[in-house]
């Protein structure tokens, strides 16, 4: 009855059900994409410690999130959009891999590492050729598929090892630079011989006349894309690189038409029924790797990659394998999953063992050369999930080859480890501190700021620690920037450890800063040579950079500027926790002495003057092995001529009641402290007799006996200076400090350097607090271009 039916309504009533229910779908699965992103990023962090790469963390993630009851059944609605999604990820990847290697090296004699790689290589197929047809690998054992599996095993993963390398900071060293150009070349090889191999021995169920007439056709499509694209390439991509040069913005349409470009000739072998995914990676080796387009290109893609398409990637692997068909009761698995580690392992290490000692190696360094070399990265995880879905291996088997994949990035860390280890033995020790600096050499300093507003207190301190002309300081200015999203949007890539910033904020703030120093040095800087510098990373990595920076620059001095900002009214801020973090990790682990400016109106004097008097300086001495260093800084300080430099003692007095008193209530070592005062005396010594004994600098001292009488005699400084020098600590149970600990506010800063930096204390005395290094007996850094070879 029509009055008991609408069909216009109930049509209404199912479109706004299934809008719903798509919306809600939608909405689940991008908060389930960002979810795999959070867990990611929050594992990563995890290990971070263990110096492990992101892979790591996304393999375990993604078998763990994949293997989830719930979420496995939900994804079952969509297996075929998420390999979609896998599909063009994976072109997008091979592309970028593609662009970063260079084909003209198999036309080359084979350099050192070509000759390592291609011995790795050659062990493994062999062996892998050998053991596997004894073994279940797969569903239907054939010849083809045995030649993929020791091809594929023989392959490394070159940018996860070069990302490895590179991070771990050795990729400038000899075995560095080897691992990284043998791993291109391996990843390279392996990867061409399974392009070129899809075309000659696809596995399928063909007649042998349909077999052949199919790889004679895709062989010419492959054979004419690839030199459309090394030919025609190069003139379309100079040309837009021409029409927009550096520093101007791309043209929106030359972006449009470069895009579809690269989207042609990644197509052309396709419509032969070529792999796309093959295809990529083909017409990316034979598009040229310079110029604007093709690194815009590059960054892009890999922005692409590591933000949406990693995370996605390793949810859907985990989906695939699926550990409920691994069979772990079966004796099989595991012999299956031993002989795969086997082969990846020793066929590697035999291999380039062999070819070390053609080539002078020592077997050390051959072994960890060959375990680098073993590393598997995202196309290897490819390749064992589609052998699985396909039907060509076993689940067991894929699973496997997953595992082992895991297994080989794991390692790597600790192999790298053990490879500073080993140089480090072999690496004299340098002393890195101003107390041992040799006179005749230059003083080299690493000046940290974070803005504009650090650098007028940045020349000030440049112009007091020149010394004499000759030999003068080396200065690294070094800029303290925070790595946000934002700014990692705008990383440029280029070769290994090379990454130019785009960000204009970040451009325009350095180019200032690079202005007003370079000025000051081209006007006053005589004895002054200056470096530009940059710690571009999170505060959590900052200080470690900031150490390897320190470490590979022979740097003798680290300062670095107080967390706290001054206000208008001269009271200090609450500061930033990130600098502060930074400045405290970096007086814990630098391999240098490090000091710390609190600025208090320091970067407001005016010019200082070379003829005459114009800053009032005094470095307070007490003992112990800062503020001999403290001292040691004092003594370039004296040779300025517009600085008044004065030093205060502080001494205990000699009495009997205070010594009894100190030695009952606080506990010492009597043979250290001895030692510790002799250093004292003959450092002092030596300093009287160069800068105050009919010199310019003037001496008082002070003689107290306690912590009280420090205090407030220090009170007594206030406002007589405008920089006070004093070390951070290092004192063998001083009575003059004991106690002053439990009312600090910054313990960064020291007992003394807490005090005088106080919010009680002047507004207008700047104050340097300076620590030197601890020598544990080996070298804590090593040279970035490092010989163990």
């Amino acid at each position: 009855m029509p009055g008991f039916f609408d069909p216009g309504k109930a049509f209404d009533q199912a479109c706004t059900e299934n809008l719903r229910k798509n919306a809600s779908n939608a909405a689940l699965k991008i908060l389930a994409f960002y979810g795999m992103v959070v867990i990611c990023n929050l594992f990563h962090h995890l290990l971070r410690p263990w110096s492990q790469p992101r892979i790591t963390s996304d393999l375990v993630i993604g078998l763990t999130v994949g293997n989830i009851g719930p979420i496995k059944k939900w994804i079952v609605s969509i297996p075929e959009a998420l390999d979609s999604i896998i599909h063009f990820g994976m072109i997008c990847y091979m592309f970028v891999l593609g662009l970063e290697m260079d084909p003209y090296i198999l036309f080359q004699w084979p350099t050192r590492a070509a000759k390592v790689a291609y011995a790795g290589m050659l062990s493994t197929f062999l062996l892998a050729s050998t053991i596997a047809p004894f073994f279940q690998f797969f569903k239907v054992p054939s010849i083809v598929r045995v030649l993929s599996l020791s091809t594929a095993l023989s392959g490394t993963a070159s940018p996860v090892l070069t990302r490895l390398i590179t991070s771990q900071k050795i990729g400038k060293s000899d075995i560095g630079q080897l691992v990284i150009a043998a791993g291109m070349h391996s990843d390279f090889v392996s990867t061409l011989l399974i392009s070129v191999g899809y075309v000659a021995f696809q596995d399928g169920s063909e007649s042998g006349g349909t077999r052949i007439r199919r790889a004679i056709i895709q062989s010419v499509a492959l054979f004419v894309q690839s030199v459309l694209t090394a030919i025609v390439s190069p003139f379309f991509l100079n040309w837009v690189n021409n029409e927009n040069p550096e520093g101007k913005p791309l043209k929106g349409s030359h972006l449009v038409l470069s895009v579809a470009f690269m989207v042609v000739v990644c197509s052309c072998s396709t419509l032969s029924g070529y792999s796309p995914i093959l295809s990529a990676f083909m017409a990316g080796i034979f598009m040229p790797r310079e110029g604007r387009v093709s690194k815009w290109a590059l960054g892009k893609i890999n922005y692409f990659l590591t933000s949406i398409f990693y995370p996605i990637f390793f949810f859907w692997m985990g989906y695939e394998a699926d550990f409920r068909t691994f069979e772990p009761g079966h004796l099989m698995t595991w012999a299956r999953l031993a002989i795969l580690l086997l082969i990846v392992t020793a066929g590697k290490v035999a291999g380039i063992i062999i070819s070390g000692a053609i080539l002078g190696f020592n077997w050390p360094e051959s072994v960890m050369i060959g375990l680098l070399l073993t590393v598997k990265g995202h196309f290897h995880i490819f390749l064992a999930v589609v052998a699985k879905q396909t039907g060509k291996t076993l689940p067991s088997t894929s699973i496997g080859m997953i595992l082992v994949i895991f297994i080989s990035v794991v390692h790597a860390p600790s192999v790298v480890a053990n490879i500073i280890k080993r140089a480090r033995k072999r690496s004299p020790t340098h002393r890195m501190a101003l107390q041992w600096l040799d006179p005749s050499s230059e003083l080299r300093m690493l000046l940290c700021l974070r803005g504009p507003q650090d650098v007028s207190s940045i020349i000030n301190f440049m112009e007091i620690s020149r010394g004499a002309a000759e030999p003068g300081i080396l200065v690294y200015v070094t800029d303290m920037i925070e790595l946000t999203d934002q700014i990692a949007a705008t990383l440029v890539h280029g070769e290994v450890d090379n990454i130019t910033v785009t960000d204009k904020a970040v451009t325009e703030m350095r180019d200032q800063i690079t202005s007003a120093v370079q000025s000051f040095v081209e006007d006053n800087g005589d004895g002054i040579t200056l470096r530009r510098m940059l710690a571009l990373s999170p505060f959590s990595v900052m200080p470690r950079d900031i150490c390897n920076l320190a470490e590979d620059l022979l740097i003798s001095l680290i300062v670095l500027p107080f967390h706290k900002c001054q206000r208008a009214d001269g009271t200090l801020d609450a500061g930033h926790p990130g600098f502060r973090f930074v400045n405290r990790k970096v007086l814990r682990h630098a391999p240098c002495s490090v000091g710390i400016l609190v600025d208090r109106g320091f970067g407001l004097t005016e010019k200082i003057s070379g003829s005459y008097v114009s800053l009032n300086i005094a470095v307070i001495f007490i003992g112990g092995k800062d503020d001999r260093e403290a001292l040691a800084y004092a003594g370039r300080v004296a040779w300025h001529a517009g600085v008044k430099l004065t030093v205060i003692r502080f001494l205990v007095q000699s009495s009997e009641d205070i010594s009894s008193r100190r030695a009952s209530n606080y506990r010492y070592n009597a043979a250290e402290q001895e030692q510790e005062m002799k250093l004292d005396d003959e450092a002092f010594a030596n300093f009287y007799e160069k800068h105050v004994a009919g010199g310019p600098v003037a001496y008082s001292e002070k003689h107290l006996a306690n912590s009280a009488e420090t205090l407030s005699t220090l009170k007594s400084l206030e406002g007589q200076y405008s920089l006070i020098i004093v070390g951070r600590g290092g004192r063998v149970n001083s009575v003059l400090t004991v106690g002053m600990n439990d009312l600090e506010q910054c313990p960064e800063l020291g007992p003394i350097g807490d005090v005088l930096s106080g919010s009680d204390f002047s507004v207008s005395t700047s104050i340097l607090i300076i620590q030197q290094p601890n020598l544990r007996g080996e070298l804590e850094g090593l040279d970035e271009d490092f010989s163990i070879m």
